[in-house]
């Protein structure tokens, strides 16, 4: 994975407009998963080479740890209004419209999208001036207002520093781009529960079921005022459904077989990004093989946790479960869930906890540990048959004992904890023997497979996967 990289400082070139994240996302997480597919198309590698590229020295600031396998993209949008984009209004500076993390796990093919509205009030530090912009003392202030300071390579370093994930790349893309890579596909089909007519948003939409092209499909993403509440927060939830509906129709076969669909859309992806220059054709391919095969109810989307800002009711802050995703990101936690893996395990005949009877044995001297490895066991599934000080077996070090047929059941139990060894002895028949030694370090808290947290359940998120609509 990427690790932390030198360059020089951002271009001032940077400043052209750009198409906000909500918009974005749905085209990079689709454009990613059909390079994979062009094996037969060797032209690809000059639609790539369209790509703009921009240099930002991320070694400027102490930065989160990256983690292997786990490839974590800032895809930010600017609401500048030059070019093609000043048909969609006046903006002054250069603030991201909306921004998000997409945090792809390379190794079990999943992906998480994490919203962060521009209306999200942070602790901003500070950065430098570098060319084009005059820098920013460190400040309480909305998170987009980075950019407009110190380009994106502030906007960078704001995100990493108050979300504490590791951003490998950024990508961004225009207005432009976007319509066009909507019409490539032969538009997306969305459901249009109420009449819309938004003027700011150059959009006016009968209800019912119907196919957006690129014109209307960008003023969907970007109507705000006359669609739900007018909040932020309510357009993002309406961006998240376009970008699984943009996703479905990009990975659906009628687009994959087609060179000329592919082309085109291609095409319209690569001239209209810009992303840092470590941002490869092989680490994009990488990517895209990784999600070539995903199903769409691991692609996920859901909007940080926040609440309403205690000094002014038009910002909002993160709430108290806003760290525990982050955490779960950075550490590469599989936020998609793994009930189809347990259940495939349950079918090959792999042990679960509640299959499992264990007895637990304190060779520590630590008075009451046996008692309390008893409840975390129990709390996690499993059977405790008993408690007690060492008679037969009394080890340095921490190790499950089990019978012959017994391994997978005390690996299961072993990787419950920080340190263990698995041992085979005789006598031991449906019972596993825990022994606590001298080395006891508790249970392996931070895990990187599998976590509590729901990123549908517990936040309120979404996946890409079709539901059913009110039309």
């Amino acid at each position: 994975m990427a690790g932390r990289r030198s360059a020089p400082h951002t271009s001032g070139a940077l400043s052209a407009a750009r198409l906000s994240a909500g918009q974005w996302i749905a085209c990079v997480a689709t454009a990613l998963a059909i390079i994979a597919s062009l094996g037969g198309y060797g032209w690809y590698q000059g639609l790539i080479g369209n790509i703009t590229t921009a240099q930002v020295d991320t070694d400027e600031w102490d930065r989160p740890t990256s983690v292997e396998g786990v490839m974590n993209l800032l895809i930010i949008g600017s609401d500048v209004r030059s070019g093609e984009n000043a048909d969609y209004g006046d903006a002054e500076g250069e603030r991201p419209d909306t921004m998000l993390i997409a945090s792809i796990n390379v190794d079990n093919g999943a992906a998480t999208l994490v919203n962060l509205p521009r209306d999200l009030m942070v602790d901003l530090p500070d950065c430098e001036a570098v060319e084009g912009y005059e820098g920013m003392s460190a400040q309480h202030g909305m998170i987009n207002s980075a950019m407009n300071f110190g380009g994106v390579g502030c906007q960078w370093k704001v995100v990493e520093q108050v979300t504490g994930v590791h951003l490998d790349h950024f990508v961004m893309m225009d207005f432009g781009g976007f319509k066009d890579m909507v019409d490539a596909i032969g538009g997306v089909e969305m459901c249009i529960p109420e009449p819309i007519d938004d003027v700011k948003a150059h959009l006016k939409l009968d209800a019912g079921l119907q196919t957006l092209d690129g014109e209307d499909s960008l003023g969907f993403v970007r109507s705000r005022y006359a669609q739900g509440d007018g909040s932020d927060l309510s357009r993002i939830d309406r961006q998240q459904e376009f970008m699984g509906a943009m996703l479905r129709e990009v990975l659906s076969s009628d687009v994959m077989t087609s060179p000329i669909t592919i082309t085109n859309f291609l095409g319209a992806v690569t001239d209209s990004i810009t992303t840092d220059d470590d941002l490869t054709v092989d680490t994009m391919a990488d990517i895209a093989i990784s999600m070539r095969e995903v199903d769409l109810d691991r692609v996920q989307f859901v909007t940080v946790p926040n609440g309403e800002h205690p000094a002014d009711k038009n910002r909002i802050i993160m709430s108290d479960a806003a760290p525990a995703l982050f955490e779960a990101i950075n550490n590469g936690v599989d936020l998609a869930g793994g009930d189809d893996e347990d259940e495939e395990k349950a079918d090959d005949g792999a042990p679960s906890p509640g299959d499992i009877s264990v007895e637990v044995v304190n060779n520590t001297g630590i008075e009451g540990l046996a008692l309390e490895i008893q409840a975390v066991l129990v709390d996690d599934g499993y059977v405790v048959t008993g408690t007690g000080n060492p008679e037969l077996r009394a080890p340095e070090f921490t190790t499950v004992y089990h019978g012959p047929g017994g391994e997978a059941a005390a690996e299961l139990l072993a990787g419950e904890l920080s340190n263990a060894v698995t041992e085979e002895v005789e006598g031991l028949e449906q019972t596993l023997e825990l022994v606590a030694g001298a080395d006891w370090n508790g249970f392996d808290t931070g895990s990187s497979s599998e976590s509590e947290l729901s990123i549908t359940d517990d936040l309120g998120g979404k996946t890409a996967e079709k539901k059913e609509s009110a039309c």
